[in-house]
C-alpha cells in the first residue's frame, strides 16, 4: 500500500519526542507485551520459565492482568476457555523444552474446539537454532515441529524487529474462522536484549471475514425451500461465530427440527417446538437425521460423536456450512459451503422461501418420546437425578466446564445449556484433566459470573494443584468432583470389551481435607442434597470445592 505524504501520521511534538526517546531500560520482553496491549488484550495466561524471564519482566511494566498456573497444560486450558467465552484471542506464556512441550494437550484441545489461544514460548539462545546440537538448557532439535502438526500457523522471531509483526500475524491466525491456536517463539537473547525501539502503539490484525460464495448459497436455499422434510444439525461454529439467533429465525422460516451437537450446545432453544436437543448417541435421533431428505450441517465436522459412531448414513442431500475447509465433506459427500456461520445463515435466511410443516414439531416429540421410554428402560434414575440437581443449582447465565467424566457425557447429550456459548467440555480432543483450569480462565474472563467445574476423581487429580490458584486470584468458581474411585467410564468400556478392568481403580485424597488445606471451603454431599449444597456454593464469593461420593452409570450405547 503506497502512502501520499498527506497520509503520513501526524504527530504532535510531545509524541514525536516520545517515539525518538523511548523509555530506557526496555528489552524484548517490552516489545511482547507493548504489541499484545496494543492489539487489544488485557489478560495473558502462563507460568515462567528461565528463557522466557524478558517477557515476565515486562509484564511488570505493563497493564496487562497475568494469571499464572501451576502446570502448562492447566494454563492452556485456562487460555483456551477465555478464548472461548470472550471470543477474543488468549496470550499464553510459555518457557522453552519442557514448559512448552508440557501444554500440548491443551493446545490440541484448542485445535479441536477452535479456541483463539495466542501461544508465546521463548526459545534457546538465537546462536543455538538451526538443529544442531549445543547442550543449552532445555534445547530440543526443532522445538516448532513439536507444534506444528496441533497448531494453525508457527511464527519464529529471531531480531527485536521482528516481534510485533510476529505477534500481529499469528493474532490474525488465531482470529480468522475457523479461530484456532497459533504459535510464536522467540529465542531467550532476543527477549533479554535491550532495545531503542519506539513503544509499540496500537496494531491492526483484524482477520478476514469468511463468506460464502453466492452460488452455493442460492443452490442451498433452492434445495431447503423445496424439501419436504428438512432438518438441521448445529456444530460448535454456530456458538463461536454468535449465530445462535440466526440458526432459530432460519429453522423458523423453514419449520426444520434442529439437533444439535455437543460443541453446539445451547444453540437452539432446548424447550423450542422444533428442537431434538442433543440425542445424537441415539439410534432414534439417527434414524430421523438419516430419513432427512434435506440436512443441513452447520458449523460441525460430522465426526464420530456427531455421526452416532460414523453408524449415521444420510439417505438425503447434504448441505455443509463449515469455516474449515479440511471438513468439508470429510465424511459426507454435501454441497460444501466454505464460510463462517454467521454469514452463511444469514445469507441463507435471506434466501430461502418460508415453507410450513405443521407436522413437524409432531415429529419431533414423538422421536424425543421414544428417547425417553429407551433411557427410562434402563434404570438410571440416580443418574438424572445428580443431572436435574445441577441444573437446578446452576444459575442460567453462569457458564459450566465439564471434564471427561460420566456425568459430562450424560450433559452433552441431556444437560439443557439455555444460553449459547455457556456450556462447555474437552470433547474435542478428549483428554483428561480440562474442567477445573478452564473455569479458571472462564472466571478470569468474567468474574462477575460464578463458574462451575465438573470432574470426576481422575481428571480432578489432573488439576489438583490449580486450588492454588484460584485462591490466590480469589476467583469466583466452584468444583464439583463426581468420586467414583477411578476411571469410571474406562471402568465400564474395559468391562464391557473383557469382562473385567485394568489399571482404572484409583487411590484417591480426601477431597474435602485437600480443598480445605488449600484454604478453599469444600463440603462432601449427597445426591439429595446436592442442588442445595451446590446452590449455595455457587453463591458464595471466592472458590469452593462439593464433593459427591456416587457410582454413574452411563446409557446403553446404540452404535454397536
Amino acid at each position: 500500500m503506497s502512502h501520499d505524504h498527506d497520509d503520513r501520521p501526524q504527530l504532535t511534538a510531545a509524541q514525536a519526542a516520545a517515539v525518538l526517546n523511548p523509555p530506557a531500560g526496555r528489552n524484548g520482553g517490552d516489545l511482547v507485551v507493548e504489541t499484545l496491549q496494543g492489539l487489544g488484550a488485557t489478560t495473558v495466561f502462563g507460568l515462567p520459565g528461565q528463557h522466557a524471564l524478558g517477557m515476565f519482566d515486562a509484564l511488570r511494566r505493563s497493564s496487562l492482568r497475568y494469571v499464572g498456573l501451576r502446570v502448562e497444560n492447566n494454563a492452556g486450558f485456562a487460555a483456551d476457555a477465555y478464548g472461548r467465552i470472550t471470543g477474543e484471542v488468549a496470550p499464553l506464556l510459555l518457557s522453552t523444552g519442557p514448559g512448552a512441550l508440557t501444554s500440548l494437550a491443551a493446545l490440541q484441545e484448542a485445535a479441536a474446539a477452535s479456541a483463539p489461544v495466542l501461544a508465546i514460548s521463548s526459545q534457546i539462545p538465537s546462536a543455538g537454532l538451526g538443529g544442531g546440537r549445543h547442550g543449552y538448557l532445555h534445547e530440543l532439535r526443532d522445538q516448532q515441529a513439536s507444534v506444528r502438526g496441533i497448531v494453525k500457523s508457527v511464527h519464529t522471531v529471531r531480531t527485536a524487529s521482528q516481534i510485533p509483526s510476529a505477534i500481529a500475524a499469528a493474532w490474525e491466525s488465531a482470529l480468522t474462522a475457523p479461530h484456532g491456536p497459533v504459535w510464536v517463539e522467540i529465542p531467550q537473547d532476543v527477549l533479554l536484549a535491550e532495545t531503542t525501539l519506539p513503544v509499540v502503539s496500537a496494531m491492526d490484525a483484524t482477520p478476514r471475514e469468511l463468506y460464502p460464495r453466492p452460488e452455493l448459497t442460492i443452490a442451498a436455499a433452492h434445495l431447503l425451500s423445496n424439501a419436504e422434510r428438512p432438518v438441521i444439525i448445529a456444530g460448535g461454529g454456530v456458538v463461536r461465530s454468535d449465530a445462535s439467533g440466526k440458526l432459530r429465525a432460519l429453522a423458523e422460516k423453514i419449520d426444520a427440527p434442529v439437533v444439535t451437537t455437543f460443541g453446539g450446545k445451547g444453540a437452539f432453544p432446548w424447550e423450542h417446538p422444533l428442537s431434538l436437543r442433543s440425542w445424537l448417541e441415539d439410534r432414534h435421533t439417527t434414524d430421523f437425521l438419516e430419513d432427512a431428505d434435506v440436512l443441513l450441517v452447520v458449523g460441525s465436522g460430522l465426526g464420530e460423536l456427531s455421526s452416532n459412531y460414523h453408524t449415521f448414513r444420510p439417505r438425503g442431500r447434504v448441505i455443509q456450512i463449515e469455516a474449515d475447509a479440511g471438513k468439508l465433506e470429510s465424511n459426507h459427500p454435501a454441497l460444501g459451503i466454505h464460510s463462517d456461520a454467521r454469514e452463511a445463515l444469514a445469507d441463507l435466511l435471506e434466501a430461502v422461501e418460508r415453507r410450513e410443516d405443521a407436522g413437524a414439531a409432531e415429529r419431533v416429540r414423538t422421536v424425543l418420546e421414544k428417547v425417553r421410554v429407551r433411557i427410562e428402560a434402563q434404570d438410571l434414575t440416580l443418574e438424572q437425578q445428580v443431572l436435574a440437581a445441577v441444573r437446578e443449582a446452576l444459575p442460567d447465565a453462569a457458564p459450566s466446564f465439564w471434564d471427561m467424566t460420566i456425568l459430562a457425557y450424560w450433559a452433552w447429550s441431556a444437560f439443557d445449556a439455555r444460553r449459547p456459548n455457556t456450556m462447555h467440555s474437552a470433547q474435542g480432543a478428549g483428554g483428561l484433566g480440562y474442567g477445573f483450569p478452564a473455569a479458571i480462565g472462564a472466571a478470569a474472563a468474567d468474574p462477575t459470573k460464578p463458574v462451575l467445574a465438573v470432574s470426576g476423581d481422575g481428571g480432578a487429580m489432573y488439576s489438583i494443584a490449580e486450588l492454588a490458584t484460584a485462591r490466590q486470584y480469589d476467583l469466583p468458581l466452584t468444583w464439583l468432583i463426581v468420586d467414583d474411585g477411578g476411571y469410571g467410564i474406562l471402568r465400564e468400556y474395559m468391562t464391557g470389551a473383557f469382562g473385567e478392568t485394568t489399571g482404572t481403580e484409583l487411590a484417591r485424597p480426601d477431597f474435602v481435607a485437600l480443598a480445605e488445606s488449600f484454604g478453599v471451603p469444600a463440603v462432601r454431599t449427597s445426591p439429595e442434597s446436592l442442588a442445595a449444597d451446590l446452590g449455595k456454593a455457587l453463591a458464595a464469593p471466592g472458590p469452593s470445592v462439593v464433593v459427591l461420593p456416587a457410582l454413574l452409570r452411563m446409557f446403553e450405547p446404540t452404535h454397536l
